[in-house]
């Protein structure tokens, strides 16, 4: 990420700023690497927004889940989403590849941009939009087929290689990409759920990254590893934002102070619904925050 100045903490009682009207998507999804005029508008800065978040409120039924969430996720760094458990984090990062389009009564209100389109858009073909919004889930979830055929799994799907030398060129890559290929180069045609934990989640972003992905979210991708697997994760986690915007779900502080860019702190009151307490530079939030609720949450106060 550039080392430009930025708006100080955005809270969520901020009213949102007003965002400029944008050409229609042409399917394929967005490519988020792009900066845009709309993006520099709703930011104003010349750093590129990668998402855009306005009003963003989700229900499950009439529950909700969410309310009011505003703030923009910068490209080509890492944005942590941090709080306590069902304040809607994992929700929230749903919302950017619409996952929650699969849940029985949910129902997403607000805007939500990627490069500046509005995701929710009548263009919009959600499976083409997951292609270009990968998903790593908590719990590595590897397919029952052989390391090879995980990783050129979708590839083979969207047609992204025009022969098996291609193909191949392709896996490997991926496999580089996830700081893998050199365990499992020699046994490529081996299950990959005979991997050990850690490797099955790096297996697991080789996935995503094969399918050449804009934006990454990971939800809480280390919390079922031990520590080695873990800082191996976070080691790549910060070697893939210098070509990736991610956005990572964690309850480990100290993680998302160490791999994180910025940060968004949310927390559900009495009314269980999420909100968005405090954003800012991840330095500032977890040594400066704005907001007392930040302060005791970070220093384990409550939570």
């Amino acid at each position: 990420m550039t080392n430009q100045t930025h708006p100080g903490p955005v809270a969520a009682a901020d009213p949102p700023r007003p965002v400029a009207a944008v050409p229609a998507l042409e399917v394929p999804a967005p490519a988020v690497r792009r900066a845009t005029e709309a993006g520099r508008a709703i930011h104003g800065d010349p750093e590129a927004v990668a998402i855009g978040l306005r009003g963003v409120g989700v229900f499950y039924g009439r529950s909700q889940a969410l309310g009011d969430v505003s703030f923009d996720i910068y490209e080509g760094g890492v944005t942590a989403l941090i709080g306590p458990s069902g304040c809607g984090k994992s929700t929230l990062l749903r919302c950017f590849n619409r996952m929650n389009d699969l849940i029985p009564d949910a129902r997403v209100e607000g805007t939500i941009t990627i490069d500046g389109v509005d995701i929710h858009g009548r263009d919009i073909d959600p499976v083409q939009l997951r292609r270009h919004v990968g998903m790593v889930f908590q719990k590595p979830n590897p397919f029952p087929m052989s390391i090879r055929d995980n990783v050129a799994f979708g590839p083979k799907r969207l047609g992204l290689a025009r022969s098996k030398s291609q193909l191949d060129e392709l896996v490997e890559q991926a496999l580089r990409d996830a700081a893998l290929w050199d365990e499992v180069r020699d046994k490529l045609d081996q299950p990959g759920t005979a991997l050990s934990g850690g490797q099955q989640q790096r297996l697991c972003i080789a996935r995503v990254l094969a399918v050449k992905p804009d934006v990454i979210l990971m939800d809480e991708p280390c919390s079922a590893l031990d520590p080695i697997a873990t800082l191996r994760i976070e080691d790549l986690i910060r070697t893939l934002a210098e070509d990736y915007t991610i956005v990572v779900v964690t309850h480990n502080m100290q993680q998302a102070a160490r791999v994180s860019d910025w940060t968004a702190f949310l927390l559900a009151g009495e009314e269980r619904t999420g909100r968005l307490v405090e954003y800012n530079r991840t330095e500032h939030l977890f040594t400066n925050p704005a907001d007392k609720r930040t302060e005791d949450y970070i220093t384990g106060r409550f939570g």
